[in-house]
């Protein structure tokens, strides 16, 4: 599944320096605002402890991860819905992705600036979500005069597109996200065709520096009403330090670690981001193990086994007769097939089961 995050903010939060840091691919970061005008793509592999340890389990040749693909989108200023700054641009790569990362600093810095002179975080997240609701509510009016000839006809489909826009709208003229509205899931797949910036998930990344004034470590309360913003979305969230894993990109493992407590860093926030966006995307794992390779293979949460086997190759899905399937755990932890298959755990399953997060499988076709 080749599925695309945004990561999106306001200029000078950050958002370049965590993609250098997520991707170890360089793309510009100065400290000026527009310094990222194209979009620059990286696949990040999804860091996953059960995929290494089935590779050493089957000593295999290749060891492949499950990826999620991060974009990094020039930075918004107000107005950009009147097509102010690089607006427009800016609008068009977000239709492009599948969800959101909105990058909002937590630090104060006066040798970085801010371009709005002062740092306030809710302040941030409420311009960006200011523009992205202008453009869509442009959207949606649109669409609804587009609507109008079908509706009068009596066509029903009209209608009930027309029916479930004036809901959105009504939402989008509240100042709140068309996430929010509340909709069945046809309407939500009618929805997601037309594009809606404000209905992709979406996610805040706090940017926070070492050694800075970090507002989750000074306990003001801009960070209690980002904190409270965020409960009452039940948004997803995620604390990052993107200076210093910007710093670590090059290293690995144990060496990683000591760098990072030396630099003042509390744990990987970079791993936390890519999981959290994986689960945000409504995806999960399963693997294929064996001497050639060890893969990770990304569906979307509830495929039938079918359904996953196509994420191998598309004939699986047509071909499909069973599927060998065991938890990965339960494999691990008992150390060869043969244990497993005597004590159970291994087991055989038709074209209705639904795959679980971790399962390895041997598709039968």
């Amino acid at each position: 599944m080749n599925l695309k995050i945004g990561i999106v903010g306001l200029p000078n939060v950050g958002k370049s320096t965590l993609f250098n840091a997520l991707t170890k691919k360089a793309v510009p970061a100065e400290n000026y605002p527009f310094c990222t005008i194209d979009p620059s793509v990286g696949i990040v592999p999804v860091p996953d402890e059960r995929l290494d340890k089935l590779s050493i389990f089957s000593q295999s040749v290749k060891k492949i991860p499950a990826v999620v693909e991060f974009v990094d989108i020039a930075g918004l200023v107000k107005g950009a819905a009147e097509g102010e700054g690089l607006g427009n641009k800016f609008l068009s790569h977000i239709r492009e992705v599948d969800a959101i990362a909105q990058v909002v600093r937590i630090f104060e810095d006066d040798k970085i600036i801010h371009v709005h002179g002062a740092i306030d975080p809710l302040s941030d997240i409420e311009t960006i979500n200011a523009e992205l609701i202008l453009a869509d509510l442009e959207t949606v009016t649109k669409r609804l005069g587009n609507l109008v000839r079908d509706v009068k006809k009596g066509d029903k489909e009209a209608m009930k597109e027309h029916e479930l826009l004036e809901r959105v709208k009504s939402v989008l003229e509240s100042g709140e996200l068309a996430l929010v509205t509340t909709m069945s899931e046809d309407e939500s797949l009618l929805l997601k065709s037309i594009h809606l910036l404000t209905h992709k998930p979406m996610m805040f990344v706090f940017n926070k520096k070492g050694g800075g004034k970090n507002l989750d470590e000074l306990r003001d309360k801009r960070w209690e009403d980002l904190n409270n913003y965020v409960k009452e979305r039940t948004a997803v969230s995620v604390v990052v330090d993107a200076g210093i894993e910007h710093e670590l990109k090059d290293f690995e493992g144990e060496e990683k670690e000591t760098f990072r407590k030396e630099l003042g860093g509390e744990h990987d926030g970079v791993n936390d981001l890519i999981k959290a966006g994986y689960e945000l995307l409504g995806l999960e794992t399963y693997f294929t193990t064996g001497e050639d390779e060890t893969r990770a293979w990304t569906i979307a949460k509830g495929s039938t086994a079918p359904e996953a086997g196509t994420a191998i190759h598309t004939d699986f899905k047509d071909k499909f007769i069973r599927a060998e399937i065991i938890k990965s755990n339960d494999l691990l932890e008992v150390g060869s097939y043969a244990k497993a298959r005597e004590k159970g755990l291994l087991r055989t399953e038709g074209k209705e089961y639904i795959v679980q997060d971790g399962d390895v499988i041997e598709f039968k076709i």
